[in-house]
């Protein structure tokens, strides 16, 4: 399950990577054409860029939130109450030896 969200947060990373260097190109172009001024677009890339890192920590924390949720569902056992187990057997396994253990000659 981590490995999925690993895969699914750098799908997002690459996803505004690439947006961004193709709203470069695509203001680049503009620019070129004589259909927009460097300063304008400078200020469009600079707007989509804050609007982008806006969506993206909304999305983290929305996905942070989803996870935490999907977890507590999940009903996992934690470490301590492993460890509350394993410590529980092995002094059942000490009594029972302790009990049926053989007299030596």
């Amino acid at each position: 399950m981590i490995d999925l969200i690993k895969k699914t947060i750098l799908a997002g990373i690459g996803a505004t990577i690439i947006t961004k260097e193709k709203i470069e190109v695509v203001m680049q172009d503009l620019v070129k054409q004589g259909k927009v001024s460097t300063d304008e677009a400078k200020a469009v890339a600079a707007k989509l860029a804050e609007e982008g890192r806006k969506e993206w920590e909304s999305s983290s924390k929305d996905l942070a939130e989803r996870i935490r949720e999907l977890l507590a569902k999940a009903d996992f056992a934690h470490k301590s109450e492993v460890a509350q187990l394993e410590r529980r057997i092995q002094l059942l396994e000490e009594k029972v030896e302790a009990t049926f253990k053989l007299p030596t000659n």
